[in-house]
C-alpha cells in the first residue's frame, strides 16, 4: 500500500498545485473520493476547510486531510487510468504548452502518467537524466529505430549544466517536438507511447492475437490476449472493449508446448488448478515468446517478486540513491577538503606573506651581501696583491733558506768531521791521562821512599844528639860511630841525591805529560769553542774536576792532602816505635 500511496500522491500533487489556493481543494477532494471509490465525508471536508485561520490551505496543510480521510481508505478497487485522467484534466490545461506537438493530447496524457511512474520520490517532481534515457530507449525500440547515444549524451551534458532533471511538461515537450524521433510519423510515435504505457503503467508484459480453443464447443476462435503479472485477459479485439475472459495465474500454473493436431500448429497448453487452456500462436517464434513470457510471470509469482519493469525501476532508484549517497559523501569530503584547502590557503597566504617578508629581508640582505662582497673583493684584491708580494718575499726567503740549508748541511758535514777529530783528541787526552796516572803512581812511590829515608835520617840525627850527650869516653866511640854514621849518612845523602835526581826526572816526565795534557785540553777547548760557534749542535764531554795538588819543596806533589796526612801518621808511628 505504501507504493500505491506514493504513486497516487504524485498525480494528486500535479492536480493540487494546478489549483488556486482557495476553496478549489474541495473540488479535488470530491473528485478523488469519486474515482478512488472512497466514501465521501462532507463534514470532515467542511471542518478542514472552515473559514477561520486554522484551516490550512497550503500544500502541507492539505496533506493531513488527504492522508487521513482519503488515502488511508483506498482499497485498490479503482481504475488507475480514470484516476490519472481526472488529475490530468485538473492540471493539463494550466501547464500544457500551447505550441503544436507531434503527439496527441491522449499521448501527452500517457507520457504524463509514465513521468509519474519514473519520477523521483521528492517534490517538486522531476525525472532524472537516467530515467529519461531509459524512457527514450524504450520508445525508440518500440518504434523500431536505432538509439542515438551520442545525441542523447550531448543533450544530457546540456541538461546537467542547468538543472537536475525535467518536469512532466518539459518531458512532454521533449517527446512531442520529435527531437529523438526524427523521421517517424505521428502514428508510429503514438503506437510506441501506447506500447510503453501498457508495459509500464498497465503492467502489460505481452499482448497479441492468438487462437483459443473453446471449452464447450471445442472450436478455435481468434482472441486478443493481454499478459499481466497475475492474469491473462483475452478480448474480441485489441480495442479492449469486449472482454471474453481471464486466465488467473499463480505459482501452481505451468505452460508446456503441444504437438500439432487438428490442423493447428504452434500449440501450447496453460495448466491452472481448475482449467487448462489450449492456444495456437501464429508462428513458432510467437509461440516460443509467449511460452517464455508466461513461464517468467509464473516464476515471479512463485518468488513473490514485482514485475520486471517495476523491479528494474526500483534497482535503478536504489543505484541512484547509492550513487547520491556516495556523491553526498564525496561532496562532504570535498567540503572538508575545501575547508582544509581554505585553511591551507590561509596558511599558504600567511606563509606567502612571510616568504615575501623573508624575500624582502633576503633581498636587503642580498644587497648588503653584494655590497659586502664587493668590499671583500676589493679587500681580497688588495690582500691578494699583498699576498703576492709576501709570496715573492717568501720565495726569496725560501731560496735563501735553501742556500742556508745547503750551508747548514755543509756545516753539519764539517761538524761531523770535527766530531771525528774531537773523538781522536779525546782518545789522545784519555791516553795522556793514563800516562799522568802512571807518572803519579811513580811519584807516589818515590815520595814514599823519600819519606822512609827522611824518617831514617831523623832517627840517625836523634841518635847523634844522644851520642853527643854521652861521656867523653864514649865520645870517641861515638865519634867513631858518628864517622861511621856520617859515612852512612853520606851514603844515604848520595842515595837521597840519587832519589832527588830520579824525582826530578819523574817531575820532568810529569811536566812533559802535563804539557801534553794541557795541549790536549787546549785542543779540546778549541774544538769545544768551534762546536759552540756552530750553534751548539754537539756538546763535548769535559774531563771531571781535579782536586788541587799539594806543593812541596821539590814542586807539585803527586799525592793529595789526605794521602799526606796518612803518611804523616805513618811516620809518627814509626818514630814513636824507634824511641
Amino acid at each position: 500500500m505504501v507504493g500505491l500511496k506514493e504513486e497516487l500522491l504524485k498525480s494528486i500533487w500535479h492536480a493540487f498545485t494546478a489549483l488556486d489556493l482557495d476553496r478549489s481543494g474541495k473540488v479535488l477532494s470530491h473528485n478523488l473520493c469519486t474515482v478512488l471509490n472512497v466514501p465521501h465525508d462532507p463534514v470532515a471536508l467542511e471542518e478542514h476547510f472552515r473559514d477561520d485561520d486554522e484551516g490550512p490551505v497550503s500544500n502541507q496543510g492539505y496533506m493531513p486531510y488527504l492522508n487521513k480521510f482519503i488515502l488511508e481508505k483506498v482499497q485498490g478497487n479503482f481504475d488507475k487510468v480514470e484516476f490519472n485522467r481526472m488529475c490530468w484534466t485538473l492540471c493539463a490545461k494550466k501547464n500544457l504548452t500551447k505550441s503544436p506537438l507531434l503527439i496527441s493530447d491522449e499521448d501527452a496524457f500517457k507520457v504524463w502518467v509514465i513521468f509519474n511512474f519514473l519520477s523521483e520520490d521528492k517534490y517538486p517532481l522531476i525525472i532524472v537524466p537516467e530515467e529519461i534515457e531509459y524512457l527514450l530507449k524504450k520508445l525508440t525500440e518500440a518504434m523500431g529505430a536505432g538509439w542515438q547515444q551520442e545525441q542523447f549524451d550531448h543533450y544530457k551534458v546540456a541538461l546537467n549544466t542547468s538543472r537536475e532533471g525535467l518536469s512532466a511538461w518539459e518531458l512532454i515537450d521533449l517527446i512531442g517536438n520529435g527531437q529523438f524521433s526524427k523521421g517517424m510519423d505521428r502514428q508510429t510515435v503514438s503506437m510506441a507511447i501506447n506500447e510503453v504505457f501498457n508495459e509500464l503503467i498497465l503492467d502489460v508484459l505481452k499482448q497479441g492475437y492468438m487462437l483459443k480453443k473453446g471449452h464447450k464447443r471445442k472450436n478455435w476462435t481468434e482472441r486478443w490476449f493481454v499478459l499481466k503479472p497475475n492474469i491473462i485477459s483475452y478480448y474480441v479485439s485489441e480495442d479492449l472493449k469486449d472482454k471474453k475472459g481471464d486466465i488467473i495465474l499463480d505459482g501452481n500454473c505451468c505452460v508446456e508446448a503441444l504437438p500439432d493436431k487438428d490442423g493447428k500448429k504452434c500449440l501450447f497448453l496453460i495448466k491452472c488448478l481448475d482449467k487448462s487452456f489450449e492456444i495456437s500462436a501464429s508462428d513458432k517464434k510467437k509461440k516460443q515468446e509467449w511460452i517464455q513470457a508466461i513461464q517468467s510471470t509464473v516464476s515471479l509469482l512463485r518468488a513473490g517478486s514485482p514485475p520486471p519493469h517495476k523491479e528494474a525501476r526500483q534497482k535503478r532508484k536504489e543505484l541512484r540513491q547509492k550513487l547520491l549517497a556516495e556523491q553526498e559523501e564525496l561532496e562532504r569530503q570535498m567540503k572538508e577538503l575545501q575547508a582544509a584547502n581554505e585553511n591551507k590557503q590561509k596558511e599558504l597566504e600567511t606563509v606567502r606573506k612571510q616568504l615575501e617578508a623573508a624575500a624582502a629581508r633576503a633581498a636587503e640582505e642580498e644587497k648588503k651581501r653584494l655590497q659586502t662582497q664587493v668590499e671583500l673583493q676589493d679587500r681580497f684584491s688588495l690582500e691578494l696583491e699583498r699576498e703576492k708580494l709576501v709570496r715573492q718575499k717568501m720565495e726569496e726567503q725560501v731560496a735563501q733558506k735553501s742556500s742556508e740549508l745547503e750551508q747548514y748541511l755543509q756545516r753539519v758535514r764539517e761538524l761531523e768531521e770535527m766530531y771525528k777529530q774531537l773523538q781522536e783528541a779525546l782518545e789522545d787526552e784519555k791516553q795522556a791521562r793514563q800516562d799522568e796516572e802512571t807518572v803519579r803512581k811513580l811519584q807516589a812511590r818515590l815520595l814514599e821512599e823519600e819519606s822512609a829515608k827522611r824518617a831514617e835520617l831523623e832517627k840517625w840525627h836523634l841518635q847523634q844528639q844522644q851520642t853527643i850527650q854521652m861521656t867523653e869516653a864514649e865520645k870517641q866511640e861515638l865519634e867513631n860511630q858518628r864517622m861511621i854514621k856520617e859515612q852512612a849518612l853520606q851514603v844515604a845523602m848520595q842515595q837521597l841525591e840519587q832519589l832527588e835526581l830520579e824525582r826530578k826526572e819523574a817531575l820532568e816526565q810529569y811536566e812533559e805529560v802535563k804539557k801534553k795534557l794541557e795541549t790536549a785540553a787546549n785542543n779540546t777547548k778549541s774544538w769545544k769553542d768551534k762546536v759552540a760557534h756552530h750553534e751548539g749542535l754537539i756538546r763535548l764531554i769535559e774531563p771531571g774536576s781535579k782536586n788541587p795538588h799539594l806543593i812541596t819543596n821539590w814542586g807539585p806533589a803527586a799525592f793529595t792532602e789526605a794521602e799526606l796526612e796518612q803518611r804523616q801518621k805513618s811516620w809518627k808511628g814509626k818514630k814513636a816505635s824507634s824511641e
